[in-house]
């Protein structure tokens, strides 16, 4: 028998759908070495995931996917809701664009995975290794040894540093871990059923209410719809998917259910569901490995793209020495606890939704109709505002400083995304002037003269860009605009919306984490005190052992191997 074949790698991510390839592609900008492991050479061409929100967007805007994925994509989709008799009692329209990107949007999973791959085409570095099946894992403190067997049987021997677990709901690493996933199973099951030429005019997301069979119809992009119907106890699940049940259960919802050319059907279960832990020495848990969730919230995806946004810089910041190891166990406590309110958020929709119980449903859709008379409740539906909101605490890469724990303070939480003026007369995304590390933001000011040497070499050091935002047209003329002596990026403040959210902040000056997310607020004299903690936090060891970083030695190609 030959050896297997044997990689190096600073970093696997074990799974390529949406979650895997975004984390390989956000270690491809940051240009850390990695091997992305997935036991399929293709993708599953038929839609599974269909709800992206603005977070999720602006996850991609930062590895400048975001305009490929809005190509395939249908945006500002309503979400409407049916009660018992058929009439709307809920039409969601969110119209904020806080954070630069419309906040519902439908797409096609197989659609978003062929625009991720592409992008990895970008990076020398990342190496994709498909049609290779995880057989074990094993770590100890200086590795993690994944055991693969390739497409013709063949063994593969990857060491890697750290690796992600982005394999899936049944994650083979989670469970050889023995990381339970700790929550429930519903005993209900609902059939999915698919098509290619909608015979519908109805572009939008409907919850139909009806307790004698509750279900879901979504408008996809390119003529595909989608239909969501609950199963009863006692109905064979198997059995409604035979060409003769599907018809039935379309009976009355499209004109000729014999004329839809159905591309898929099959049977679901709803899982609530989130791993006892997302972090296991050198292995971090995401997406579906990590939290099963149902549909109702549309969040099981975007979840999933949270927790790559937020694992992969920080893996970055390990392999590169500017942060410590055991800053990796922040990606536990800040994903966690949040992961936790979208599966209760989804579990809560769920139950409101799809009672069957006629005497229940018809309370219910009476209060919903009187809520909408209600402006403020009316405005907190029609936003989404019901969606919890991550907000990461001291236990996580942020600095509460006395006053910033207060109800308004953004500290912990995503920084807001307008538009900017750039001294080109161009108008774009803050993000897109922000670089792809942290960055020290000043409103009125620029940071860098405000900083002493060793503060300075402290934030260079670790990659930060320094960004000063002017007030819009506060330059002479448009020959003349704001600018900087120092080396300070500046941007006017185009509608003054950096304006209205640094005046509810206790300082003019943030510092702004790779994932967007506010780490400090501070005022210009408290910025050196400031450096000192934040380098405190992030602790990067200047003499590392062997087992706090990877080896020196970080190749994708082979080591070795008998052919």
């Amino acid at each position: 028998m030959s050896a297997p074949t044997e990689f190096r790698t600073q970093v696997a991510v074990v799974g390529a759908g949406p979650v895997g390839a975004t984390v390989a592609n956000y270690l491809g900008l940051y240009g850390v070495e990695t091997l992305l492991v997935d036991r399929s050479t293709d993708i599953v061409d038929y839609p599974r995931a269909v709800g992206m929100d603005d977070e999720c967007l602006r996850s991609f805007q930062g590895i400048g996917l975001a305009d490929e994925m809005l190509a395939d994509m249908l945006q500002n989709i309503p979400l409407k809701m049916f009660g018992a008799d058929g009439r709307c009692f809920a039409d969601i329209r969110p119209a904020t664009k806080e954070f630069g990107w419309p906040r519902r949007n439908i797409f096609m999973q197989q659609l978003a995975e062929r625009t991720l791959r592409k992008g990895l085409e970008r990076y020398p570095h990342i190496r994709p290794l498909y049609g290779h099946e995880l057989i074990r894992v094993e770590q100890d403190g200086t590795e993690v040894r994944l055991h693969l067997s390739g497409p013709d049987g063949e063994g593969a021997l990857v060491r890697a540093a750290y690796v992600v677990a982005a394999d899936g709901g049944r994650s083979t690493i989670r469970t050889q871990l023995n990381i339970p996933l700790v929550g429930e199973t519903s005993p209900r099951k609902w059939v999915v059923i698919e098509c290619d030429n909608d015979p519908l005019d109805a572009p939008y997301t409907g919850l139909h209410c009806d307790p004698r069979r509750p279900y879901v119809c979504l408008d996809l992009p390119y003529n595909y719809r989608r239909w969501e119907f609950m199963l009863f106890p006692g109905e064979d699940a198997e059995a409604m998917l035979r060409p003769e049940r599907v018809r039935e259960l379309l009976t009355g919802h499209v004109p000729d259910p014999a004329a839809l050319n159905v591309i898929r059907a099959r049977v679901y279960t709803h899982h609530s569901r989130v791993a006892s832990r997302f972090v296991e020495g050198r292995i971090c848990l995401v997406g579906d490995a990590a939290h099963l969730m149902p549909p109702w919230a549309g969040q099981g995806m975007n979840t999933g793209i949270r927790d790559a946004t937020n694992v992969a810089w920080k893996l970055a910041a390990v392999v590169s020495g500017r942060a410590h190891p055991r800053i990796l166990s922040t990606y536990d406590t800040e994903r966690r606890a949040h992961a936790k309110a979208m599966v209760d958020l989804s579990d809560t929709l769920g139950r409101i939704l799809s009672s069957t119980n006629p005497w229940v449903a018809r309370p219910r859709d009476i209060l919903f109709r009187g809520l909408r008379l209600a402006p403020a409740v009316r405005d907190w539906l029609v936003d989404m505002r019901f969606k919890p909101m991550p907000r990461y605490s001291e236990r996580g890469i942020v600095l509460h400083r006395g006053q910033e724990a207060g109800k308004n303070c953004a500290v912990g939480r995503m920084l807001v995304q307008p538009k900017v003026e750039t001294s080109a007369g161009l108008a774009v995304h803050l993000d897109d002037t922000l670089g792809t590390w942290f960055t020290l933001i000043g409103y009125g000011t620029d940071p860098l003269i405000h900083l002493d040497d060793e503060s300075r070499a402290f934030w260079d050091r670790i990659g930060t860009r320094y960004v000063a935002v002017a007030e819009s047209r506060s330059g002479r003329s448009q020959g003349e605009r704001p600018t900087s002596a120092t080396d300070s990026v500046v941007v006017e403040d185009l509608d003054g919306s950096l304006r209205d959210w640094f005046a509810t902040q206790p300082g003019t000056m943030a510092v702004i984490r790779p994932d967007r997310y506010v780490a400090a607020v501070t005022e210009p004299l408290e910025l050196a005190s400031l450096s000192c903690e934040f380098e405190r936090l992030l602790s990067p060891s200047r003499n590392p052992k062997a087992e706090d970083l990877p080896s020196s030695r970080s190749s994708l190609e082979p080591l070795g191997g008998a052919s």
